[in-house]
């Protein structure tokens, strides 16, 4: 039986690290910030994910899952280790591997026997090799020979569900040339291969490039569907009949074909941004990929400008914004479209009371810079108080049953805009609102 080691317990580290230990295996997370190890080994988790918390709870009171800031030691026990340090974007869109060659070149310094690394941090096509020279670099300081594979083993988590999609994956994606670090993944993996899940084995570059490839995919499917939602506007169509019609096509599917305000996490514009940079550095550019980063900005700027058509002038109102998480089930705000709407209606002098379920944390220093002009509800209700017009940014269940009555009497004028399609125009206006929806007159 394996036992792992997991650098990193941001969130792919943990939610790794625990789903592994799930699967039977003997699982040490380890990380250099002692808070959050000591918040970990107190059963606190320092993200917000669904689940997380009973499968960590579970593994640790069985003896499976620890926590640990004790490198040398935790390293000394595994014969497999993780890699799922961050990689932030660099100022050229790039990702930052700086973290990842920290990692590796500890491990270099530190392991004393065969041992398998994992690269589960999405990464540039090409730094599996790169992991493997600065190990063989620190293995020459030490001169010692120390046989050790790379593997790329790429995650497709999405927040909010990331414990299901551990579980219950649609691939696993496992990048090698050594037939003894297959046969040890498929180990790590067993519950799921004995479960016929579909094992990809290739390549490092090539399983390094499934990551920003499917990412880019997706990305592009949601910045179609807007496109065609800003068309359908125009032309009297109607978005939903479009999407729900394509979605029927097997080629097509119906997954992320919802339109909205554009998409935003740690995921899409990272790896889309990292994609185009790439395609840069090799001459090939990525054009789709480009303008799909440059669509989905305008998406967002878009959306807010649909509310400025409306309420013009601005200077004076109170608007207010349901949802900041970049979806629901999280309270992650980076690239949120929230964010963009929030900064462009503010310019214009307009004052903002928000709520979100998960993220008003996240919002505190990440809308800091509007402080101004922002009030932070305590509830959905409350946020609506005094407004002259509701916006619904983020598609939490909670905002999907709003009391509309009570939503008319606590706004101050009748303004609805529905920036992710989840109420039936003719049940809103009904209640008195004047609706506004993406992708329909």
């Amino acid at each position: 039986m394996a036992k792992i080691g997991v650098i990193g317990t941001g969130y792919v580290g943990s939610v790794s690290g625990a789903c592994l230990a799930d699967f039977g295996n003997y699982v040490i997370c380890i990380d250099n910030d002692e808070k959050k190890i000591d918040a970990l080994n107190k059963g606190t988790i320092p993200i917000f994910e669904p689940g997380l918390d009973a499968v960590v709870e579970r593994n640790t009171r069985c003896g499976r899952l620890s926590f640990t800031v004790d490198l040398p030691v935790a390293l000394g026990q595994c014969n497999v280790v993780f890699i799922a340090v961050g990689t932030p974007p660099a100022d050229d869109g790039g990702a930052d591997l700086l973290y990842v060659e920290q990692a590796a070149r500890q491990i270099g310094s530190l392991i004393d026997k065969y041992t398998v690394i994992v690269n589960k941090s999405t990464v540039p096509i090409g730094t599996g090799r790169k992991v493997t020279q600065w190990i063989k670099e620190e293995l020459l300081k030490r001169g010692i020979n120390i046989d050790f594979d790379v593997v790329s083993n790429p995650e497709f988590l999405r927040e909010g569900c990331a414990v299901y999609d551990f579980m219950h994956p649609d691939r696993v994606v496992i990048g090698s040339e050594s037939e003894k670090a297959r046969s040890i993944m498929k180990d790590v993996y067993r519950s799921l291969y004995l479960n016929e899940t579909p094992f990809i084995e290739t390549t490092l570059e090539s399983a390094e490039m499934i990551k920003y490839a499917s990412n880019a995919f997706l990305a592009v499917k949601i910045t179609f569907i807007n496109e065609i939602a800003g068309l359908c506007e125009k032309t009297g169509a109607n978005v939903r009949d479009v999407a729900r019609a394509m979605g029927k096509d097997g080629r097509i599917g119906s997954k992320f074909l919802h339109p909205g305000p554009g998409y935003g996490g740690s995921c899409f514009p990272k790896d889309t941004k990292a994609l185009s940079k790439i395609g840069r550095d090799y001459d090939e550019i990525q054009h789709i990929v480009e303008t799909t980063i440059e669509t989905n900005e305008r998406q967002k700027i878009r959306a807010a400008k649909k509310i400025e058509n409306a309420l013009a002038p601005l200077n004076g109102k109170t608007i207010s914004i349901l949802g900041l998480a970049f979806k629901p089930n999280t309270d992650d705000m980076r690239e949120s479209p929230s964010i963009s709407i929030c900064e462009y209606l503010v310019s214009l002098g307009a004052k903002m009371r928000v709520f979100d379920p998960a993220a008003m944390k996240e919002a505190a220093w990440r809308l800091s810079h509007l402080k101004d002009s922002l009030f932070f509800a305590c509830d959905e209700y409350d946020c609506m108080s005094t407004a002259d017009a509701l916006v619904i940014a983020t598609e939490w269940n909670q905002f999907r049953n709003i009391d509309l009555l009570k939503a008319k009497e606590l706004l101050v004028s009748n303004y609805f805009f529905d920036l992710r399609n989840i109420y039936k125009p003719e049940e809103v206006i009904s209640a008195g609102f004047k609706y506004y929806g993406i992708g329909h007159q």
